[in-house]
């Protein structure tokens, strides 16, 4: 049962998840509209594999050191998530977008050209997910925000 006394881990799980929840609001601060579904979406700000990545790599530091060597690990890994968060995610987002653009204009046309009785059914085709990589400030403010919630978790904790 040692695995419910992991600070590291319950740090990163918890700023995922809090970090989730807070897609949200900042969502509907930006558009005015709440969207509940963001909560298991992957894109949006704050980013919460960056949230969970630092704050893994924070409560490691704060449990083993800086000098550890699994320190030196978490925080590659680390670096490796959210470079890719916001270089080949965020690219494969970019690129869904031009694929459903070129899948509306072909559906436009189609349908400009000849009508037919099955219309409804691609009109159903779920489009090729868009929101995938993250916008470097998306993945700055997640990994503060796993920076920032493992000081304030490891600082309750050490209160009592």
């Amino acid at each position: 049962m040692a695995i419910f006394s992991n600070f590291p881990l319950w740090c990163a799980i918890a700023a995922i998840v809090l970090a989730q929840f807070l897609k949200v609001p900042v969502n509907f601060i930006a558009t005015k509209k709440w969207d509940w579904r963001l909560i298991n979406s992957s894109g949006g700000m704050p980013s919460s594999h960056s949230g969970g990545v630092t704050a893994l790599a924070t409560g490691i530091a704060i449990e083993e050191g800086l000098s550890s060597p699994i320190f030196a690990v978490a925080t590659l890994l680390a670096i490796i998530v959210m470079y890719d968060a916001t270089g080949v995610r965020r690219q494969t987002g970019k690129q869904s977008i031009a694929i459903n653009t070129l899948m509306r204009d072909f559906n436009r046309f189609i349908e400009e050209a000849k009508t037919w009785a099955g219309k409804d059914k691609l009109q159903k085709r779920e489009e090729l997910k868009e929101l995938l990589g993250h916008e470097p400030s998306e993945v700055f403010v997640g990994g503060l925000f796993g920076v920032c919630s493992t000081l304030v978790i490891y600082s309750l904790i050490t209160l009592q």
